[in-house]
């Protein structure tokens, strides 16, 4: 039986491949798609959920808009990575199907309350906003989550927006502190593995290569990885959000450890920081799985075939 999943986000090229990858992969049931700002403002991650959504065939997928601004403080976005639009890269026409009359945070909650307990998993992958907001509105959904598999953070990577914090977590801290002290069932994906998940000029090529939406795939891929290697010196781009979905089909891709994680709010040099107690020197109990490292080609190859998938059905 396909596992029920709901992924929220905030598209994002390497949201956008996430996105794809659960929608050819026949493991997953995705129940809906569920935006927040982040990457952007919201505006435009509903208009992306939807273009992708389209891309991959399926205009069936319902769309919620959810918080346009983080619990506290102001809305920080990356369009110096992402581009103006959060997919510059290549021109997607603009999306035709429907947003869902719902709020993304009465979705999740709904959803958790009909579905049989512990069916669900929530596969957030852009700030945790609508996650927290869902959990404040409605405590008695935590215990029905099956679990949350999300994309953010870093321990030994430490961060990619501030020195010590990675941008999901960064955006809203304080959401992010309330989700991993809810007591769901978590998995981590940190910078730690996904900057071990990096696109190389050969695979690149072979998803253009390999259709239309391989096409998309690639051009998204190449304005992606400009900003990485300005800063990183990498050869490619780290796919960090398909790392999150990968997990979800083929666990076994992946290794970490179950350890204590918990959220800086305040820190004058340190808000957002993930504060991962990899060594279990506080004492304090595990509240997640934090993955460290991965199978990179098994996971190239698990992309290249499901993306061909989509390809295939056009």
């Amino acid at each position: 039986m396909a596992q029920k999943i709901i992924i929220d986000t905030d598209p994002g090229q390497d949201d956008a491949v996430a996105i794809l990858l659960a929608l050819a992969s026949p493991e997953l049931e995705v129940l809906g798609i569920t935006a927040v700002a982040g990457n952007v403002p919201l505006p435009l991650t509903l208009r992306n959920a939807r273009a992708i959504c389209e891309l991959a065939g399926r205009p069936d997928i319902p769309v919620y808009a959810g918080c346009d601004a983080p619990l506290e403080g102001r809305l920080v976005t990356a369009e110096n990575v992402h581009g103006a639009t959060g997919l510059d890269g290549i021109t997607l026409p603009e999306p035709t199907m429907p947003v869902q009359d719902r709020h993304a945070v009465d979705f999740l909650v709904e959803t958790l309350r009909h579905e049989p307990a512990g069916s669900v998993t929530l596969v957030p992958i852009g700030p945790l906003t609508n996650i927290a907001a869902a959990f404040r509105q409605a405590p008695d959904v935590i215990a029905r989550v099956g679990r949350i598999v999300m994309m953010g953070g870093a321990y030994f990577e430490v961060g990619n927006v501030t020195p010590a914090a990675e941008f999901n977590i960064f955006v809203d801290p304080l959401a992010a502190a309330e989700v991993f002290a809810a007591g769901a069932d978590l998995v981590v994906m940190p910078l730690d593995v996904t900057h071990r998940a990096l696109t190389s000029r050969a695979w690149v090529e072979g998803m253009r290569a390999s259709g239309r939406v391989g096409e998309v795939v690639a051009s998204w891929t190449d304005f992606f990885e400009r900003y990485d290697r300005a800063k990183y010196g990498h050869d490619g781009a780290p796919l960090h959000d398909p790392c999150a979905v990968a997990y979800l089909i083929a666990p076994e891709l992946f290794s970490g450890r179950r350890i204590n994680v918990e959220i800086e709010t305040e820190g004058r040099f340190t808000r957002g920081m993930t504060v991962a107690d990899w060594w279990g020197v506080s004492g304090r109990p595990a509240n997640a799985l934090f993955i460290r490292d991965l199978d990179a080609p098994r996971f190239f190859d698990l992309l290249t075939e499901r993306i061909g998938r989509l390809d295939a059905r056009g």
